[in-house]
């Protein structure tokens, strides 16, 4: 074979221009091409040897990929004893990019992207070696029985040429002879960080440095039986980089209709980016075990961004095109199949008792809870019906604080004559037991669920019944609860008197009527039947400051209260002025009674006269 020389084709030229002229922050992806391409050599190979008995064999005892460094000659060179090439392939494959979305690739490069996140994502593996190269020399033979050796050359500027090689066994070198700035790669232990960081579970030996570099193992590929707990501790530490063992693992390996293996696992502790914006987020995504990206957040919901581990797919190919990151079919379908694994795995850990799970289900929930209410708001026409029974809430029952129930336990042990599955958002517990709106029902012995999440305002507004049982707040809305006879006696007639406050408070409530919630307190602040609720606007102006949403307010006075029946006798009586300055702090004593205090200038000169007159009469 005399040597030839052959132009690449012309989209190959543009995109080694932009290879050898263009600044990459991270040019190590390189080699985790190289490395891929050759272990796929090796598959393929393997896969012929057993159909075919004429093929040449592996040099050797076992086949693998090399990585040797060249200090003084400043190359790296990467052999394999696989499929190797003959001469037409050769000049087939590497002269041109077939299938490989090239134009969209350069169209990318020019609307500035950055090059490292693109390559991989085209099938451009062997060409990444000019991004470090100035030259790179392929020496080859084919596992074809008779076939020549066959050398490739190339500067990457313009052509390439082609002639019979020395090489003797089957399989493929590549040497790169580095460029000026570039030349750090020539060193042992930093092709090895490499290496591992990318290629660590290929099942292919790696070697460099005449040592193994990878480990072979990948956990996640095992049948999850033969996986024991000391292992998978050990993996998820490593990728998790967390120094506790993880509460659960969930081990998923499929064969049909996709081929795709999952360890994801859940963490002990909230990670402490869990709730950043900018958090990693996503498992490790792996294509035949070559890692494709760190955090690839499509593969699962954000609301399961708690979990870590990684997925591994059989069905992406890396010899033609990486181009599925996040948003082809593929990917679609493991997500989907991981979260309903995931969720059914969630549903017999909430179904354990404590003394069979530890961490129990409860830990879990106080760790993540907020993340599958944020699932059930966001996605639950697709998964409400498998995140319903995973929630779990505090309620006025649970006396230290501490306990969790579901709705299927609140409606089991709702009292005959109660209909409703009650609630109370709040800002804290303790702020959810000072309300006054808990007063008849703790009176009645009924239960209320507690809710001091953030979410819960947004979880509740979707969230109307369970099991035809209506979820209604106990401070939203006018509530018909029968008070019983002793103090339907007591009750005093506020049909005068409500009209004339609600005229008096008009700037600050929306309506002004007797109450049936409240039993000990004078007054309390109600949230209007439509429009946010006291709650939410808090929420919301600590979220955007100056948003100006306002909640519709309602207040509602306890006809049985001596306070109210003074202030009802000082109107009737005519003692106007009195009766105005003790209303108006009436409205202020309902704003403190929530955690508010809308006027406090004005709240203080009204107190202050109020102080001044008690002192008075004190005196007299």
């Amino acid at each position: 074979m005399t040597a030839t020389e052959h132009g690449f084709r012309a989209e190959v030229q543009q995109l080694l221009d932009l290879m050898i002229h263009s600044v990459y922050s991270d040019r190590e992806v390189f080699l985790r091409e190289l490395v891929s391409n050759a272990a796929d050599a090796l598959d393929k190979a393997r896969f012929l040897s057993l159909t075919r008995s004429d093929l040449t064999p592996a040099q050797g005892e076992s086949a693998g990929i090399r990585v040797s460094v060249d200090t003084e000659a400043k190359t790296i060179t990467l052999d394999d004893d696989g499929l190797g090439m003959t001469e037409e392939e050769v000049i087939d494959h590497l002269g041109t990019i077939a299938k490989s979305g090239t134009k969209a690739f350069m169209q990318s490069m020019a609307e500035g992207a950055e090059g490292p996140e693109l390559i991989g994502q085209f099938g451009l593996g062997f060409y990444s070696a000019f991004m470090v190269a100035d030259e790179v020399l392929v020496e080859t033979k084919s596992l074809e029985p008779d076939a020549p050796a066959v050398r490739w050359r190339s500067h990457g500027k313009g052509s390439f040429t082609v002639e019979e090689g020395t090489r003797t066994h089957r399989g493929t070198a590549i040497t790169l002879f580095l460029r000026d700035d570039a030349t750090d790669f020539a060193d042992d232990a930093k092709l090895q960080a490499i290496i591992r960081k990318h290629s660590n579970f290929l099942a292919w030996p790696i070697f460099a440095g005449e040592e193994q570099v990878n480990s072979g193992k990948a956990l996640w590929a095992e049948p999850p039986s033969q996986v024991t707990d000391e292992e998978a501790n050990a993996f998820y530490k490593s990728v998790a980089v967390d120094w506790q063992d993880p509460a659960r693992r969930i081990h998923v390996k499929v064969d049909s209709p996709l081929q795709y293996a999952a360890m994801l696992f859940v963490p002990d502790n909230r990670p402490y980016d869990l709730f950043q914006p900018d958090g990693n987020k996503g498992p490790r995504l792996y294509a035949r075990r070559v890692l494709i990206e760190d955090h690839a957040k499509e593969l699962l919901p954000d609301w399961l961004r708690f979990l870590r581990g990684v997925v591994d797919s059989e069905d992406i190919q890396l010899n033609v095109s990486r181009e599925m990151v996040q948003k082809t079919p593929i990917v679609r379908k493991i997500r989907e199949a991981l979260v309903k694994r995931v969720l059914k795995d969630l549903g017999k850990w909430a179904k354990e008792e404590p003394a069979e799970a530890s961490p129990s289900y409860t830990d879990f929930w106080k760790n993540f809870g907020v993340l599958l209410k944020e699932g059930y708001y966001h996605e639950r026409h697709a998964w409400g019906e498998k995140l319903l029974p995973l929630l779990r809430f505090n309620a006025l029952s649970h006396g230290d604080g501490e306990g969790q129930m579901s709705l299927e336990a609140y409606k089991a042990a709702m009292p005959e004559g109660q209909d409703t599955i009650w609630f109370l958002t709040a800002e804290s517990r303790e702020g959810a037991l000072a309300s006054p709106h808990l007063e008849a029902f703790k009176k009645k012995g009924w239960d209320v669920l507690l809710l001091t999440d953030a979410v819960d305002e947004w979880l509740m507004s979707v969230l109307t019944d369970f099991d035809d049982t209506p979820l209604k707040s106990v401070s939203r809305g006018e509530l018909d609860l029968e008070a019983d006879e002793e103090s339907a006696e007591d009750k005093i007639d506020l049909e005068a008197f409500t009209p004339w406050v609600k005229s008096l408070l008009a700037d600050h409530v929306v309506d002004v009527r007797e109450s049936t919630r409240l039993t000990d307190s004078a007054c309390v602040l109600v949230d209007a039947d439509d429009g946010i609720s006291a709650n939410m606007e808090r929420i919301l102006a600590q979220a955007q400051p100056g948003s100006g949403m306002k909640a519709k307010r309602v207040l509602e006075v306890n006809p049985r209260h001596p306070l109210i029946r003074n202030l009802a006798g000082l109107h009737e009586g005519g003692h106007t002025e009195a009766a105005e300055e003790m209303t108006r702090l009436l409205y202020d004593d309902a704003c403190l009674l929530e955690g508010t205090v809308v006027e406090p200038a004005a709240m203080g000169r009204r107190l202050q006269q109020l102080l001044l007159r008690a002192s008075e009469s004190a005196l007299a």
